[in-house]
């Protein structure tokens, strides 16, 4: 985090806490209820499938216990919730939202925001990679699974 250029840290940060309990893949879908009514279906079930993904992964945080990185003299650039690690709720509701969405807006744009939240957890020392990459994975099949 030493090497973290300020303008970038700020920006990273910024986008990071927007992705706390899935809050922006909230707005993004309840804003296309909102204003794409041929889609509502589709958002309105984003918005149901992210708030699953949010609450199964905290009950998998919670049973698998791994504590956040520690590196010494170096604190982490965000703050969090718990200090479970495994895996990311960042990761796992934003893999949810992108596979939700993906019916209604266009894929690409989604999967490069849910993989830059993914990796902006890994940016701010609060996830080992394996986190965000078990998150991704488990969003993913989650949305898969969930009505």
């Amino acid at each position: 985090t030493r090497a973290h250029q300020p303008p970038i840290q700020q920006l990273v940060l910024a986008y990071t806490r927007a992705g706390e309990h899935g809050g922006l893949w909230h707005l993004v879908a309840a804003a296309g209820a909102l204003a794409r009514h041929r889609e509502r279906e589709v958002f309105v079930r984003a918005i149901r499938v992210i708030a699953l993904a949010y609450g199964a992964n905290i009950a998998v945080k919670y049973f698998v216990r791994r504590v956040r990185p520690v590196v010494e003299d170096l604190p982490a650039l965000s703050p969090t919730v718990t200090s479970l690690s495994f895996p990311s709720a960042h990761a796992t509701t934003s893999f949810a939202a992108a596979a939700a969405l993906r019916g209604a807006l266009p894929a690409a744009p989604l999967y490069a925001g849910a993989t830059a939240m993914a990796l902006s957890r890994v940016y701010a020392g609060v996830h080992y990679p394996t986190d965000v990459a078990a998150g991704a994975a488990f969003g993913t099949a989650l949305e898969r699974l969930l009505p």
